[in-house]
């Protein structure tokens, strides 16, 4: 795992680069190097920094040239092994044992055919001496970042946005329409950037630089004929046998010559990796979260620990736990740095603060269960979208009167939080909507009116393609399963832009590296063979795959309620960040420059304050925002600290 940076016939090529690169030096402190070759009337660049995984030695270091061709490349290939084998047999001599060095000489044979070969998690540049060609990749479901950016007929390109922001001295504009998007969903969507100039590689798909200024772009696989695919399976009798599926994409995640460990939370998708790493890596390390005794009662969070420690002393593990007391004052502008993009979801905090404690014992690899949720429909949106559609059934008067009354309960006091009231109130802002407006809604920060009330008026435009977008991504496939659209969905937008996204950049700020054995393509092609009504049966989501952990874990651990990868807000903004909170509404950035409207947010924090309505989230993702936004106007590039 690694940062990569690049230049394409841009003035000044190899100082540019050189700066991109130092950029990414958290992604990479094991070493560092730069290629170089004229082109033209000008010159192609490449820099890595590099966290050295598989192949320590300098047979692994990059960019990697050979024979008339140089890459540099982020990411680790599981079936590297049986390429490398196929590779040799016909005649091709490895110098070392390094993945890279596989994808060098698979794309020297096969070339851009080889993209739908790799199975895991990669971005890379790979230039050709002789034809002057370079072509950037992504992987399939976007695990790795790319960001890239274009001026007349040079680019450049880095695994985070900062670093482009750092090389074009801060004069990127900020791309409203994705701040506005940053609002509804508190990330921004994988199709948008949040500079004008700049953008991501779509995953699944490459893009190539000619000598004569022209570029071509090609997608070599989509998620949307996979699910079309899955539905031929299903359709046709074809059951994959899953837990045979996950137990092999784990064993393969764990190809690495340094010590690997995992995330265990305590919950079905943690544990179920866990306990099967541990079949193939006896006494593997593990690392788990818990949070003050105060925070968690105010927060009403289940206790998650005894979970964790019981899987722990089943399978042999050692458990390592982190207490999360974080000094949120000083971690949110670190964090908001880091995270490249306004990203409002306070896991991003966790995942830092486990993997810096795992970095500290030596650990560089973890294994997160990341993606489970989002392809087996285990989150309660999905369950609640259901319910909704039974709801719709009850008489309208009925359901007024039920409305009503919740509207009237309190969603905390001055000592505890309601979960169940916080969980009532969100299910009925969408219960009555039509189905992809309902899906929307039920996990994103606003409605549309409350949106347009809180934004300066003459983004309202913005606002309607915001929404747009949404509805086409959700509307773009024949599917005739509603969890599955709600599931392919999640896996196009949800995944990549949120989860995905957090994870890459809060490990790789704590120069580890984060495996996700469920984001894998044959286990996403098993989920997608999987109907609906297998995923969620009665009220259990992700059924399927508890029927398939049952075999490893015990039933207590499988079918526990679901618990939380994420931080008691509540707490937070109540406490730590009250003060931080006044000082954005009444003298912030965002509304000083007339983005949010300062009566809009007061009546958010009054209303929260009162214990009325639960704004935490909300409010949390405002003061991400606002720090980002200080630094990408300020065209400092380094996080600001607000004064309280």
């Amino acid at each position: 795992m690694c940062g990569i940076a690049g230049t394409y016939r841009w003035p000044d090529g190899k100082v540019v680069t050189d700066r991109l690169t130092d950029t990414l030096a958290h992604r990479g402190p094991d070493g560092a190097g730069r290629y170089g070759h004229p082109l033209g009337d000008g010159e192609v660049q490449l820099g890595h920094r590099r966290l050295a995984i598989i192949d320590l030695s300098e047979t692994g270091a990059q960019p990697m040239v050979s024979d008339g061709l140089a890459l540099t490349y982020n990411g680790e290939l599981y079936n590297a092994p049986e390429l490398r084998a196929e590779l040799a047999a016909t005649g091709v001599r490895f110098r070392g044992t390094s993945d890279t060095e596989v994808v060098l000489e698979a794309w020297r044979r096969w070339g851009t055919d080889c993209l739908p070969r790799l199975r895991g998690m990669f971005a890379f540049g790979i230039f050709d001496e002789r034809t002057g060609d370079l072509v950037l990749a992504r992987d399939q479901l976007g695990i790795k970042p790319l960001f890239l950016l274009r001026r007349g007929a040079g680019l450049m390109f880095a695994s985070e946005l900062k670093a482009l922001a750092a090389a074009t001295g801060g004069s990127l504009e900020v791309d409203q329409a994705a701040l506005v998007a940053s609002l509804l969903y508190y990330w921004v969507p994988d199709s948008r950037c949040a500079f004008r100039e700049a953008e991501k590689l779509p995953p699944g798909s490459w893009l190539r630089c000619r000598p004569d200024g022209r570029v071509e772009r090609g997608q070599y696989w989509n998620l949307r004929d996979i699910a079309a695919e899955g539905r031929e399976r299903a359709q046709a009798g074809e059951q994959p046998d899953l837990a045979a599926i996950v137990e092999e994409s784990t064993r393969r995640h764990l190809l690495s010559d340094v010590p690997v460990a995992t995330f265990l939370s305590g919950g079905l998708d943690s544990s179920y990796l866990t306990a099967l790493a541990a079949r193939h890596q006896p006494g593997i390390s593990a690392y788990t979260i818990g949070f003050r005794a105060e925070d968690a009662k105010f927060e009403a969070m289940p206790d998650d620990l005894r979970y964790a420690r019981q899987v722990a002393e089943r399978f042999g593990v050692d458990l390592h736990e982190i207490e999360i007391a974080p000094n949120v004052l000083d971690l949110l502008p670190q964090m908001t740095y880091h995270l490249d993009e306004p990203i409002g979801d306070p896991a991003a905090i966790n995942t830092y603060l486990i993997c810096t404690a795992a970095r500290e014992a030596g650990v560089k690899v973890m294994l997160s269960g990341m993606g489970a949720d989002e392809l087996f429909a285990g989150y309660r949106k999905h369950l609640a979208n259901l319910l909704a559609l039974r709801y719709q059934r009850v008489p309208r008067p009925l359901r007024r009167g039920v409305s009503g009354v919740v509207d009237r309960l309190p969603v905390a006091t001055s000592r505890r939080g309601y979960r169940s009231v916080r969980f009532a109130k969100r299910f009925l802002s969408f219960a009555d909507l039509p189905e992809e407006t309902a899906f929307r809604r039920s996990y994103t920060m606003y409605d549309q009116d409350e949106l347009l009330a809180l934004l300066d008026p003459d983004l309202a435009g913005t606002v309607d393609d915001v929404l747009t977008e949404h509805a086409d991504v959700y509307q773009d496939n024949d599917l005739d399963d509603f969890v599955n659209r709600m599931c392919l969905t999640d896996a196009r937008m949800f995944l990549p832009g949120l989860n995905l996204a957090y994870t890459d950049r809060s490990s790789m700020a704590a120069s580890t590296e984060v495996r996700v054995p469920y984001v894998d393509v044959e286990v996403v092609k098993a989920a997608f063979a999987v109907p609906g009504d297998r995923k969620i049966v009665g009220r259990q989501g992700k059924a399927v795959l508890k029927e398939a952990a049952t075999s490893v874990l015990p039933r207590e651990i499988v079918y526990r309620p679901k618990g939380l990868f994420s931080a008691p807000l509540r707490a937070w903004m109540s406490r730590d960040l009250a003060p931080l909170v006044r000082e954005v509404v009444n003298d912030g950035e965002l509304v000083r420059s007339g983005l949010l409207r300062r009566d809009a947010l007061a009546r958010m924090v009054a209303e929260d304050a009162a214990g009325q309505r639960d704004f935490s989230k909300h409010l949390w993702h405002v003061l991400t925002l606002e720090y980002w936004y200080r630094d990408a106007t300020s065209g400092s590039g380094q996080s600001t600290r607000l004064t309280v």
